[in-house]
């Protein structure tokens, strides 16, 4: 086998791309179907390049994306928000997916990050096998260990499609999990301020 080492998890053993497809081709005749009839033959091919998109996260290093930031901000110390960034992540209990938005929002001590920058630190973690506590608790964890702000505020929205397209298929469920830090969990003033923005269309 190949190693590439992920960030965060050095002692990956990653399968060649042959070995991916043969494990695809298996999963299709456990499913009841036949790998090699017409419309199945590029399917070991498309999925395991799939993967690549899917699970891009796995290669990326989250805290690299908030090393550029900005100190000429003139004095600027209130909330910042990204409301309603996308999330698509993986049930690593189903591998299905997981579909919704993020709010992030931190208070600036004294250095600030391009908006895009928050943006793509949801998408390095979401983009992996997750569960949504640990995917909003990482996201936070990150931005402040990173800039090191007053506060830092994660909440996530998403649909689950383990529990609607399996088990107990109930739609239009939405589960919403948050992580609070620094300024956003010590002060009820800074926290209702947050979800009055968050609320406002």
């Amino acid at each position: 086998m190949n190693k590439h080492c992920h960030p965060n998890d050095p002692t990956t053993d990653r399968p060649t791309k042959e070995e991916a497809e043969e494990a695809v081709r298996t999963l299709i005749r456990w499913a009841g179907d036949d790998p090699a009839r017409e419309g199945l033959v590029g399917t070991p091919d498309r999925v395991t390049r799939s993967y690549l998109e899917f699970f891009a996260g796995y290669k990326e290093d989250p805290d690299a994306y908030l090393s550029r930031t900005f100190e000429e901000v003139n004095g600027y110390d209130e909330m910042v928000v990204l409301k309603d960034i996308r999330v698509e992540s993986y049930c690593e209990h189903h591998m299905v997916p997981i579909i919704g938005v993020a709010h992030v929002a931190y208070m600036p001590s004294s250095r600030v990050v391009g908006i895009s920058k928050l943006a793509r630190v949801v998408d390095a973690y979401s983009k992996r096998l997750q569960i949504q506590e640990k995917l909003t608790r990482q996201i936070a964890e990150t931005i402040e260990r990173t800039l090191q702000p007053k506060g830092v505020a994660v909440i996530i929205e998403s649909a689950h499609q383990c529990m609607t397209t399996r088990g107990v298929h109930k739609d239009g469920v939405t589960m919403i999990t948050s992580t609070m830090l620094g300024i956003f969990r010590r002060s009820d003033i800074t926290r209702r301020e947050l979800l009055a923005f968050i609320d406002k269309g």
